[in-house]
């Protein structure tokens, strides 16, 4: 015999599904509407709208997908309280990367749990010669200071992803990608961020460009090594627990 859904079930289970797609929606459009935003409020209101599940959609629109691909536990559940005090200490965190390092771009990103994030670029053309993966002397002063920053804040979680212009092939740069991050994530540990800290070292070659490769200004912003600054889970279970200072 086909059982039937009852009526009543039925639409309270409708209900609830279009009531958390408007709960989503309505925190995507928040905050992809308020650009000057910072972490302390975004985490709020990630936190406040469902968690790590929702957070990831978040994440990845809010922060143009950037920083979507890094995190701690995805699908860890992070309550609105816990969401603001991350929020505090990754503005606290990139404040001390903007006053440390002069020649990179730092920014505020969401993780793939929708939580603070912090992503700063190096620029290959302060960092390496061309077609090289080797430190320049500039490039070990900014990272010798960018490195007090790391060691100040034990509890964030590190990723550093190298990339290339679209000159030459996959078979070349997805390999010099790979030294390039490589090299920065050597220089950091000699320079006493431990190993634990930094989760992942990657190359992407060309596959994720930031600007037009047609020109050589935007070939020039296309080589760069990006370092990711995002919540490990022992600063999750910290804010979690409301002890997060």
């Amino acid at each position: 015999m086909t059982r039937l859904i009852e009526p009543k079930k039925f639409y309270y289970q409708e209900m609830k599904n279009m009531k958390l797609c408007v709960i989503a929606l309505s925190c995507l459009m928040v905050l992809s509407g308020c650009g000057t935003m910072n972490n302390t409020t975004k985490g709020g209101l990630l936190g406040a709208g469902g968690g790590a599940a929702v957070g990831s959609i978040i994440g990845a629109i809010a922060g143009k997908g950037k920083g979507a691909a890094i995190g701690a536990a995805i699908g860890t559940a992070v309550g609105g309280t816990a969401g603001v005090l991350i929020g505090k200490k990754m503005d606290k965190a990139r404040a001390a990367a903007e006053a440390a390092v002069q020649d990179a771009q730092v920014e505020e990103v969401t993780d793939a749990n929708g939580l603070s994030a912090v992503k700063v670029t190096f620029d290959s053309g302060i960092l390496f010669a061309t077609n090289k993966s080797d430190l320049n002397s500039t490039a070990k002063s900014s990272l010798a200071k960018f490195s007090k920053v790391l060691k100040d804040y034990p509890d964030i979680d590190v990723a550093i992803i190298g990339h290339t212009d679209n000159t030459g092939n996959d078979g070349i740069n997805i390999p010099l990608s790979q030294k390039r991050a490589s090299s920065v994530d050597s220089y950091l540990k000699s320079c006493g961020v431990t190993a634990s800290q930094i989760q992942s070292v990657e190359g992407k070659g060309s596959s994720d460009p930031i600007a037009s490769n047609d020109t050589a200004e935007g070939r020039q912003q296309n080589r760069r090594v990006e370092v990711y600054m995002y919540a490990s889970q022992e600063m999750i279970d910290a804010a979690n627990a409301g002890t997060l200072q």
